[in-house]
């Protein structure tokens, strides 16, 4: 055990009677030094043992807290369904089990169906929760631009100038919409086969544009719990409301907005709610202001019709696989940072690319370059693009027998 120092002896005046009245006045005058000094150091310990009471008096408050803490019995999230003359209705999250219980009179004026409230163990309402903003929909907000401009995507000149012309325009220049008397398309689906440009289109956008760009996959929404997806999808919007100008990009909306079915499994019957919820916002009651949607898909087929009739999307774009000048523009955008020698026609190798989506190009250039690096040339040259062709072109073959094998 610890014990604090001892004090300092007070110090004594001793003078002895044969001193001179100078030696006398000199002693006194060091006796009263030590003094102030002695007063001093014990101002000081004074102090340290004040700070140190302090620290514990903090300490004993952190303790009583966090024993206060451990006594109290946790409380659970819940969510406010209906609002009867019997009390409250509500539906515990993760369970998803409907409770009706009470809560307190200085609560019920403040509870409205659709709010978070805690319950404790006997499901009585305790508290009502702040309706924060999803973390996943936050985290969803694009914050650094994608280093993509349109001029790195070739070969759908056209669907850039649709996309631009419902997405950007109506953001930058929304007087000339007024000033003609017409709506603004209020979403673009792009569609079309893997590897177009649906996605690079996306990414253009998001860099060109001022308007804050919320990106999410299809596959996001659909959740393990009853209502989560539903939730997401509200918290979004709510996000892009909070952030407008914004544009929100679904990508694989097939995930979540497939044609309905009588199924009547709970993943299916979560994935039309979470559905319904989407079309709900984008096409509610409520203006939406400035915020624009955009999606893509490779299976256009597989949508629900609701999805697709106008005032959700009122563009359909279809991003097909480019013609020859466009896969010779794609060509050269790949290889614009490639050392490839001056007697190199990417109009012939592009002719010859018929079928070849915009991803296999891009990675058509690659594997040119590697068969140079591998015969250790600094130059890319005609026959290493005729080797590329050959090794995609074997590798789709693998491609087709492992999918006949499988099915």
């Amino acid at each position: 055990m610890s014990h604090s120092p001892s004090l300092p002896d007070r110090p004594r005046l001793e003078l002895d009677p044969e001193m001179s009245e100078a030696e006398r006045l000199e002693a006194i005058r060091q006796h009263y030094r030590r003094i102030v000094h002695m007063n001093e150091e014990l101002s000081d310990r004074l102090d340290d043992v004040q700070g140190r009471r302090g620290d514990l008096k903090s300490e004993v408050d952190q303790l009583k807290r966090e024993n206060e803490t451990l006594k109290t019995s946790s409380l659970y999230i819940a969510s406010v369904e209906e609002i009867t003359e019997d009390g409250v209705v509500i539906k515990q999250h993760g369970n998803n089990q409907e409770v009706l219980t009470q809560a307190s009179t200085r609560l019920e004026a403040d509870l409205r169906p659709g709010d978070r409230v805690a319950i404790n163990d006997s499901f009585a309402v305790q508290q009502v929760l702040d309706d924060e903003t999803d973390s996943r929909a936050q985290a969803m907000e694009v914050a650094e631009s994608p280093d993509v401009v349109y001029d790195d995507i070739g070969g759908i000149d056209e669907q850039i100038r649709e996309v631009r012309e419902a997405v950007e325009d109506p953001l930058e220049n929304p007087e000339q919409f007024e000033t003609v008397g017409v709506e603004p398309p209020s979403g673009v689906l792009l569609h079309g086969p893997p590897g177009t440009g649906k996605t690079m289109l996306a990414k253009a956008v998001a860099n060109e544009s001022d308007a804050t760009f919320i990106k999410m996959a299809g596959s996001e929404l659909v959740r393990k719990f009853i209502g989560e997806g539903s939730r997401l999808v509200r918290d979004l919007f709510e996000l892009a409301a909070e952030r407008e100008p914004a544009v929100i990009f679904i990508d694989e909306i097939d995930a979540v907005a497939s044609k309905r079915t009588d199924s009547k499994t709970s993943g299916d019957a979560e994935v039309q709610r979470t559905m319904m919820q989407l079309l709900s916002e984008m096409d509610g009651f409520d203006e939406r202001g400035e915020i624009r949607i955009m999606a893509a898909t490779n299976r256009f087929d597989m949508l629900d019709e609701a999805i697709l009739r106008p005032g959700r999307f009122d563009r359909l774009i279809e991003v097909p696989e480019p013609g020859p000048e466009g896969r010779e523009r794609i060509l050269e955008i790949h290889t614009q940072e490639m050392n490839v020698a001056a007697d190199v026609d990417v109009g012939v190798v592009a002719r010859e690319l018929d079928g070849y989506s915009g991803a296999d190009i891009a990675s058509l250039a690659t594997e040119a370059g590697m068969f140079a690096i591998r015969d250790g040339r600094t130059e890319v040259i005609q026959s290493d693009f005729e080797r590329a062709r050959e090794k995609l072109q074997d590798a789709d073959k693998t491609e087709d027998r492992v999918i006949n094998y499988q099915y």
